[in-house]
């Protein structure tokens, strides 16, 4: 054991660098041999847990209250001054089993990614992720400062999100303009912050042997199993299979209005007139409902999320001085997932929270490797627990489970679900195709190309069936908002492959729902233990880029969309 290890994660809490170094010391150090080799690597594994917990909590604490300066001097402790250092001891270690040339059934993909990311360092990358960290915490500064005024209220920009559910059209339109205002305002700060990170981004690419970010971040998200190229075919094929049927939807919708043109605070609302969904009132209710609606999924999820509840591991309403989006991180220790997200009480928090807490049952099964390295699969993998649990838990938001929703508007939140996959794909391959163009064209630096490539990749991948007119500075504003640009670059085709998938674990629910959640579990406790193809396979899904595999998939989409719709 790590000589002087603590107990519990807060011991690191106010840690600087110099009190952690000596625990990587110890293990760089120390005798190694196969005859003790899963000793040493239980001993790191246990360390590492308790110094991610302690950075994991600071960073959650920061998202909370983003005006607190102790707990931005905690996150910027934590991102700048020792997690950079972290990643380079780790590296230390990594070589020490690779050099060993120790494998056996369950560490094979954990040796790959070693071996993968000590290629990939570089010393001098050390003080340039330092800056990328303290980047971002400006940005998120930035965005949690946000407010509007909306009759005299001050509101933040996600409080907005019920007004574009309006059944009153110029309050929509009001809604829209507003929510995008404080980003147009900002656009000049934030895209001075973007070029600082693209800055920083290019020359860790470079420090590594890369010609550009795209190609290093790439590897350095072991991607082993598919390539850049193949990104390029799924925005192909989302233009070729999926654009038609955004078109389709879109037609429908405006017929649906009885308007000559739809514009983008038309495709918010409910085409009916009927008004806007309305699961819950506070976030205690929609705490209680989503237990009862995950008790229909399996009963062990249920408990899990209670777990979290009890253990107020569930930051769910959105405030001013709150970071934007929403997330779950696994606290590795004592092996706990917690979740932070922006409620506002509209239907699309229900998705979220669902979304979320899949990423949370993940955590869980695969909590129970011994190793944490063997834990956390490819963000691949991860996004198919997250939106697997959505439309798992699809049939069951209707009162009659305990849900959300009378029978009516359960019908209604499922076809919104649905057509908003749908639409997803649209905006996936928008995200995605943009940071191959900013890291690869050599105007990526620019901000007013940027904007312009934004514009062109919108109507590539929506088509023209929204009247944009006029509208530019709103639709540029789109892509400010969007976290991962700034704070998880390349960190989006993720969710169209893993879409795909869950797609097709959704398609199993429909012929056994049983028979689907047990593969579904099965495949999430096999954690990062097995190459993404084989994970897939283990929840009964396989890697789409196709456009064939892909349409029919959207065909299965549409043809349900037509149930709900009767």
């Amino acid at each position: 054991m790590v000589v002087g290890l603590p107990e519990s994660p807060d011991a690191f809490k106010d840690a600087t660098w110099e009190d952690v170094l000596p625990y990587y010391q110890e293990l760089a150090s120390r005798q190694l041999d196969r005859s003790n080799v899963e000793a040493w690597l239980a001993d790191w594994s246990r360390f590492e847990s308790l110094l991610s917990e302690a950075g994991a909590l600071a960073s959650f604490a920061y998202s909370c209250d983003t005006s607190d300066p102790a707990r931005e001097a905690a996150q910027l402790r934590f991102g700048t001054k020792i997690s950079p250092k972290a990643r380079q001891q780790r590296v230390r270690l990594q070589e020490r089993l690779v050099e060993l040339d120790y494998v056996r059934p369950g560490l094979e993909t954990t040796v790959q990614r070693f071996r993968n990311q000590m290629e990939l360092f570089s010393e001098a990358n050390v003080p340039l992720f330092a800056g990328l960290s303290k980047l971002e915490t400006e940005w998120s500064k930035v965005n949690g400062a946000m407010t509007v005024d909306w009759d005299g209220e001050e509101k933040t920009p996600p409080q907005l999100l019920p007004f574009l559910e309006s059944t009153d059209r110029m309050v929509r339109e009001r809604a829209f303009r507003l929510r995008a205002k404080p980003y147009i305002e900002q656009r000049g700060v934030l895209a001075g912050i973007f070029d600082r990170m693209y800055d920083l981004r290019q020359q860790v690419a470079k420090n590594a042997g890369f010609d550009n970010f795209r190609d290093y971040a790439h590897r350095e998200k072991n991607r082993f199993d598919y390539t850049p190229d193949d990104c390029m075919r799924f925005h192909e094929a989302v233009e070729a299979a999926v654009q038609p049927a955004v078109e389709r939807l879109m037609r429908r919708r405006r017929a649906a209005m009885g308007l000559d043109a739809l514009r983008p605070w038309d495709i918010t609302t409910d085409p009916k007139g009927r008004q806007p969904l309305k699961p819950f009132e506070d976030v205690a209710t929609l705490i209680d409902r989503t237990d009862d609606v995950l008790a229909h999924v399996d009963t062990d999820f249920q408990t899990y999320f209670r777990r979290m509840a009890d253990d107020h591991l569930l930051d769910l309403d959105n405030r001013k001085g709150k970071a934007p989006g929403g997330y779950c991180q696994t606290l590795a220790f004592r092996k706990m997932p917690l979740i932070f997200m922006n409620a506002v009480g509209i239907d699309d928090d229900v998705r979220t929270l669902l979304h979320e807490s899949g990423h949370a049952f993940h955590s869980f099964e695969a909590s129970r490797l011994p190793l944490l390295f063997q834990r956390h699969p490819g963000s691949e993998m991860a996004e198919v627990a997250s939106m697997s649990m959505e439309l798992l838990a699809a049939p069951f938001i209707g009162r009659d489970s305990g849900g959300y929703y009378s029978e009516e508007d359960a019908r209604r939140s499922r076809a919104e679900l649905l057509e908003g996959i749908i639409l997803f794909f649209a905006h996936c391959a928008s995200v995605d195709a943009l940071q191959h163009w900013i890291y690869l064209d050599k105007d990526g630096h620019d901000a007013d190309a940027r904007d312009r490539k934004w514009l062109e990749l919108r109507r590539r991948f929506e088509g023209r069936s929204v009247d944009w007119s006029g509208l530019d500075a709103e639709r540029i504003a789109r892509w400010y908002q969007q976290p991962h640009f700034f704070a998880s670059p390349f960190y989006y085709i993720e969710y169209g492959i893993a879409q795909l998938g869950a797609l097709q674990v959704w398609r199993n629910s429909l012929r056994d729902g049983g028979e689907a959640v047990r593969r579904y579990r099965d495949a999430l406790a096999l954690g990062a233990t097995e190459p993404l193809p084989q994970l897939l396979k283990a929840a009964g899904a396989r890697l789409i880029f196709d456009s064939a595999g892909m349409r029919g998939l959207i065909k299965l989409v549409e043809e349900e969309l037509g149930k709900l719709d009767n």
